[in-house]
Order: C-alpha cells, then sequence, then structure tokens
C-alpha cells in the first residue's frame, strides 16, 4: 500500500498519521509466548448458538502460532474487545482481528505509560498513541474507546474482511513488525468462540 493512500485511509478514519501510529510489538514480559500447534476450541452453550469457525478464519492460520495462558483481567479485556465490536456492529472477523493484534501490541494488558522501555507515548491495549491522534492518554487506556478507534481504522481498510489478519492489523497499525500479527490469529480465534455469544 502506497503513503499517500495510507494516509488517506488513516485521515478518513480521523486519525493523524504521524510517522506510524502504534510503536511496534514490545518486548515488555517475562513471559515468551509458546509456539504449538493449536486445536480450535468451538465453544457450545445450551442455549445459544456455537460460532461458525470458518467465518473466524476464513483462510487459515499464517505460520507457527503462539499461545499464552491469559489471567482473568486479559479474559476481561477480550470480553471488552469482543463487546465493542459488537456495539460498532462488525462481525466476529473483525473481534478476531481486534484480539489477534491486542495479544501482540499488549498481551491483552490495558498498559499504562512504560517509561524507559517505552520510546514512545504508546497506551492501552493496543498502544495507541495520543501523539498520533488516536485521542487522550484517558480514552486510549479505556478498552471500549482504544477497540472503537481501532474499528474505525479497519473499517476504511477495503477488503480487510478477506485479508490475513496480520496484513489487516498492520494496515491500521503501521507497526514496525509487520508479520508479527500472524501468530496470534488461531489464539484469537479461540477466544472469539468462546466468548462472542457468553
Amino acid at each position: 500500500m502506497n503513503t499517500i493512500f495510507r494516509k488517506s485511509v488513516l485521515g478518513v478514519a480521523g486519525l493523524a498519521f504521524a510517522g506510524g501510529l502504534a510503536a511496534g510489538p514490545l518486548n515488555h514480559h517475562d513471559t515468551t509466548p509458546t509456539t504449538t500447534a493449536l486445536t480450535p476450541v468451538v465453544a457450545v452453550q445450551a442455549d445459544k448458538p456455537a460460532v461458525d469457525t470458518a467465518k473466524l478464519i476464513p483462510h487459515g492460520v499464517q505460520g507457527a502460532q503462539s499461545t499464552i495462558t491469559l489471567n482473568d483481567e486479559q479474559v476481561g479485556n477480550a470480553k471488552a474487545i469482543i463487546a465493542a465490536t459488537k456495539k460498532a456492529g462488525m462481525p466476529e472477523r473483525a473481534a478476531v482481528i481486534s484480539i489477534g493484534t491486542s495479544l501482540q501490541e499488549s498481551k491483552l494488558e490495558n498498559l499504562g505509560h512504560l517509561g524507559d522501555r517505552n520510546d514512545h507515548d504508546s497506551l492501552g491495549l493496543f498502544q495507541q498513541r495520543p501523539s498520533s491522534g488516536w485521542g487522550t492518554p484517558e480514552q486510549i487506556t479505556d478498552p471500549e474507546y482504544s477497540t472503537t478507534a481501532f474499528l474505525k481504522g479497519l473499517k476504511q481498510v477495503d477488503g480487510w474482511q478477506d485479508m490475513p489478519l496480520t496484513q489487516a492489523a498492520q494496515t491500521v497499525q503501521v507497526s514496525a513488525y509487520p508479520d508479527a500479527y500472524a501468530q496470534w490469529e488461531q489464539q484469537a480465534a479461540d477466544l472469539v468462540a468462546q466468548h462472542w455469544n457468553s
């Protein structure tokens, strides 16, 4: 995608383009994700229909997949992303892309300023930057707001529904590590399958 088109897409989304919208992935965790072959989770509740897993990963995952064990706060943030996606009237695939992006950017943790470990002003679940027009620090650290801001950018990407997760996420985030999002697609899809109808 050329720079002029990217600026246009992000300008329409109401986001200022200032040398990248979010910091690349930060290595701020002591835990290293494990790479494994994952078996998809299909959540079925007696009174609610199962999520169509074919819609979650329409073209299969790309490359080796990573997974991390999530604590209650991280699961709560995944649920908040799903709720904001539903509120925005977007499908399950948008939630998969959003959660996969957040897994890469923050491991689903709502991060405040990281001090010396972060040379930018990246905050929240998606490592969005106030200086790049994503919102105020208070807004960016609100899971509903930050997810809605990410989804506004995603909506402006022509064909996002048919893109691999890493391409869709990179088009919005403009990360220094564009292929890193791919490793989280299966875990993101599993979380959406488990919590979309809960």
